[in-house]
Parts: C-alpha cells; sequence; structure tokens
C-alpha cells in the first residue's frame, strides 16, 4: 500500500514542494495538498506550517510530523499533536538566508541608515561620520544553528561579538556567555542586541523593561527568532523613551501586526513580515525524504525536537 504524506502550508506553494519531493520519495509516498486528501488513513506524514486547529486528528495513522522551518514552539504545544517523532529543517540555505538578513539589519543600525531615512523625509543632507565595526559591539542572543551562523557572520566582519546562550559554545570570533546571570553583563555590552532565541517557557517575554533598561542609551534591537520572547509594550516605550534607538523587527507577538500596533509609527523602526527565512524546497527536500525513508526502515531519524524543551 502506498502511504501518503499530508502538505500544509498557508504561505508556501504546494506544487514545489510536490516537485522537489517526488525525485526522492519516487511511488513509495504520495504526496498531497491538505485540501485533496479523500482516504486519511493512509496519511503517515505530514508536512506542515502553522495548520489550524485539529488538523492532525483527521489522520489516525501519523508516524512523523515534519515542521516547514526551524522554530517547532508553535507545533508542540498544540493539544491535537499526535505522540508520534516531530522533525524541523536544518536546511543550509536557511542558515545562510538567516545570517545574511541579521547581518543586513546589523548594518543598518551600525551605518546609521534610520538616521538618513529620517533625514531624507526631511529633504535635508544631513551627516553622521560612520565608526568602523571594531567599535561597535553585537550581542546575539540565542547560539543555536541559525544563531550561532549569524554570529560568527557578524564577527567575521569586524563587529566586537557576544553571544549569549544556555550553554559554553566556542565560535570563531564570538565571545561566549552562557547561564541566567550573564545575560544581563551581555545586554549591556552591546551597542546591538540581536535575539535569535527559542520560544520557551523560560524564553517568554524574557526581553521585558528591565532587560531593555540594561543595554546601553542608544543601544539597538533585532528581533528574527518570535515575537513572543519580548514584552512588546516595554519595547515601544523603551524606542519613545529613547533609550533604544531604532530597532529591525521580523516577528512578532501576533502575526501579521495589526495596523493599529504603536510599532508601525516609532522612528526608526523597520518592519518585515516574518522572512528572516523560509524553507526553500530544493534544499531541503533531500533531508525530508531521508527522515520519511528512515521511518520506513525503522532508522533513527535526524533533527528531531524534544517537546519538553520546544527545539
Amino acid at each position: 500500500m502506498t502511504d501518503t504524506l499530508v502538505f500544509y502550508s498557508a504561505l508556501d506553494p504546494f506544487e514545489d514542494w510536490r516537485d522537489a519531493l517526488t525525485p526522492h520519495l519516487g511511488d513509495a509516498v504520495q504526496i498531497q495538498n491538505h485540501d485533496a486528501i479523500t482516504d486519511p488513513e493512509k496519511v503517515r506524514y505530514a508536512l506542515v506550517w502553522m495548520p489550524p486547529d485539529g488538523f492532525f486528528a483527521r489522520f489516525p495513522n501519523l508516524s512523523l510530523v515534519t515542521n516547514l522551518g526551524a522554530g517547532v514552539d508553535r507545533l508542540v504545544a498544540r493539544d491535537d499533536l499526535p505522540d508520534v517523532p516531530v522533525t524541523r529543517l536544518s536546511d543550509p540555505e536557511m542558515g545562510r538566508m538567516m545570517a545574511s538578513f541579521v547581518l543586513f539589519a546589523v548594518l543598518r543600525h551600525a551605518r546609521n541608515i534610520p538616521f538618513f531615512e529620517a533625514a531624507q523625509m526631511r529633504r535635508e543632507w544631513a551627516y553622521k561620520h560612520p565608526r568602523p565595526a571594531t567599535d561597535i559591539s553585537v550581542a546575539v542572543l540565542g547560539l543555536g544553528e541559525l544563531g550561532a551562523l549569524a554570529a560568527t557572520e557578524i564577527a567575521r566582519q569586524g563587529f566586537v561579538t557576544h553571544g549569549w546562550a544556555t550553554r559554553p559554545k566556542d565560535l570563531p570570533g564570538v565571545t561566549v556567555h552562557h547561564g541566567d546571570d550573564a545575560l544581563d553583563q551581555v545586554l549591556g555590552l552591546a551597542d546591538i542586541v540581536v535575539s535569535q532565541l527559542p520560544l520557551t517557557p523560560r524564553t517568554r517575554k524574557l526581553l521585558n523593561a528591565e532587560r531593555f533598561a540594561r543595554m546601553k542609551p542608544d543601544a539597538s534591537f533585532i528581533n528574527v527568532s518570535r515575537g513572543e520572547v519580548v514584552d512588546e509594550t516595554a519595547l515601544v516605550a523603551a524606542l519613545k523613551a529613547g533609550h533604544l534607538s531604532g530597532a529591525t523587527l521580523d516577528v512578532f507577538e501576533k502575526e501579521p501586526l495589526a495596523s493599529d500596533h504603536p510599532l508601525w509609527s516609532v522612528p526608526g523602526v523597520l518592519i518585515t513580515p516574518h522572512l528572516a527565512s523560509v524553507a526553500l524546497p530544493k534544499s531541503a527536500a533531500p533531508q525530508i525524504a531521508a527522515n520519511i525513508h528512515a521511518i520506513r526502515r525503522g532508522d533513527e531519524l535526524r533533527n528531531t525536537v524534544s517537546r519538553v524543551h520546544g527545539y
């Protein structure tokens, strides 16, 4: 009997994923979009990004769920997720995409681009002398697969680079701090703070009013991880008070960001719609297929997710 893989994403085109996966799965697995499933009992594999509530209850024979991305906090928090292995994507192309976006955001603040954007709106020829990268400190909070790559790329550009993680790590050019007690110290060192933290019970609203107050006056903030790690009310207050000079924000507590949210109108803030890094079918398909073949053989899976830790 041919097994079925069900696909769900409101953003990703099904055809691109089907065409990328088919050469790796052959006739062993039928790939169908969620709205084309006629026999739910044949569905053994799910490839999903934020499916609607109750989605998994329809498929009683699931044996593997693959998340279309690296962040799995929303997926493992669901009450309809079956007791089967959950895997995430670990795609080098996603890592490079994230690192390039973070570097862009760091350069935006390091080269005072918000200042020049504001001057342009005033039609004013304003000058601010640039500082060398070696005079600018950047702190990357969260040194998982994506955060570590971004931190090493920042260091490669000559910035004084600090990282904060739960455990010790050795990254070229990066001074790594670890443990809860080190967070406030790292925040106080940085001209630019980058959040690449996973969302867990420990990190939810970790960056609150107290933590923003620990940052240097005129520091900038970048968030490419999860909106829920930030107290958005405290962030708006820190920006409006001038304690923070600006922000680049790709993720928010509620997405899409409401049209009346105060962040839209705060000077120096750039808002992008959760696109710092996305899954790419051609580069991600081999690892998705490899895990499906591993399930069929009873072999060990790669990039499995801990439901306890949320990553």
